[in-house]
């Protein structure tokens, strides 16, 4: 080093501004080679991506000529939802794109898994959009976290309204997409919206089936009380009093260990560490089990007659609900039940092994039935 650069060397390590620079970046560049030895896969977080998006890949910034993503908010029965629609690459407001809803799962909002599938179909030319259910995340709605069937049913139905209107989509060339509680609803939702021309659920969950018999069909022997817990905080509701809320328990590492399914364990971890999001949360009103518990997405399945697309992980704990649904599509027009190799429910979310086979599925799919 000649004096010149020494001295320029020492005057930075004496600013204490830019020593601090230096250090954090130091400790960037090791964090991430530290990555590339181990293999790590990292999540976004939501606090450094513009659109609080957190999964892996996420746009941090719209380019021309790239995938760009599209905040948006409209109005469903008086209730302001909040949405992002995808647009791909070379998007032109004079062409015509194939478009598919996005359902995201129960207790999950559009930044997570239901932002990733959307904008990896994107990626593939096609028009996407993923909502916020009503009452939860983002979008409006009073009070907070109510899930009912009929709301979510209806969401599908209002962000098929939309993206139907968007510059540049062909209406008559429409999938759907539900993922985990968002594929229950949208089995129910294709059932009567022949909008939808192809129908793909990934690791599909009955919310009705499991709020009412409990995960794995444990739960039964508890029903009528449940039912009178639901029912004994509606009348608590409509007198005014406070909300009472279910699956509203915060629980230790220890604690989440000990759960007995696959699900839950890597639930708690996806949805509150390594992909959470604010507007992410498991609690609901608890008198919304009296609709949920007299619901199942399983029923009149003889309805869709559309293509169907049923994906699931071979190793999840949850494919019962998959199966049973997918026995019941005797009018589909088509029908296909593809198992995801070694994934658990979770696991088909992020990891992006699980991802790329579903993806490739969904566009062989949607490519050949849109």
């Amino acid at each position: 080093m000649n004096e010149q650069n020494q001295e320029k060397g020492e005057n930075m390590s004496n600013n204490p501004k830019i020593s601090h620079k230096m250090t954090i970046f130091y400790s960037m560049c090791l964090f991430a080679l530290s990555l590339l030895v181990t293999g790590a896969t990292m999540s976004a977080d939501y606090k450094l991506n513009p659109f609080t998006l957190t999964y892996e890949g996420a746009i941090t910034e719209n380019v021309q000529g790239h995938v760009n993503i599209h905040p948006v908010t409209y109005k469903l029965n008086g209730i302001d939802i909040s949405a992002n629609v995808y647009t791909p690459a070379n998007y032109d407001t004079h062409k015509h794109y194939p478009a598919v809803v996005v359902a995201h799962p129960n207790g999950g909002v559009k930044e997570q898994v239901a932002g990733l599938y959307a904008q990896r179909l994107a990626e593939q030319g096609y028009i996407t959009i993923a909502a916020d259910a009503a009452y939860q995340g983002a979008s409006g709605g009073l009070p907070r976290n109510v899930d009912k069937p009929a709301n979510r049913i209806e969401d599908i139905h209002g962000m098929a309204d939309f993206i139907t209107q968007y510059a540049g989509v062909d209406a008559e060339h429409l999938a759907l997409l539900g993922i985990c509680g968002g594929g229950g609803y949208s089995l129910k939702a294709a059932q009567t919206d022949k909008r939808f021309k192809a129908v793909a659920t990934l690791s599909m969950f009955n919310s009705g089936r499991v709020r009412r018999n409990g995960y794995m069909d444990s739960q039964i022997a508890t029903i009528q009380d449940r039912l009178k817990q639901a029912s004994d905080a509606r009348a608590q509701e409509v007198a005014g009093g406070k909300i009472i809320y279910a699956a509203d328990t915060q629980l230790t590492d220890e604690q989440i260990a000990k759960l007995p399914f696959d699900l839950y364990r890597q639930g708690f971890e996806y949805y509150g560490k390594t992909h959470a999001h604010p507007n992410s949360t498991f609690r609901y009103t608890m008198s919304s089990l009296l609709d949920l518990m007299s619901f199942d997405a399983a029923s009149n399945m003889d309805l869709i007659n559309q293509p169907l697309l049923m994906m699931a992980g071979d190793k999840a704990d949850s494919l019962y609900m998959t199966l049973d649904a997918f026995k019941e599509a005797h009018n589909a027009k088509t029908k296909e039940l593809f198992m995801i190799k070694g994934a658990t429910h979770i696991e088909t979310y992020w990891k992006p092994e699980y991802v790329n086979q579903a993806m490739d599925k969904l566009v062989e799919f949607y490519g050949k039935n849109l």
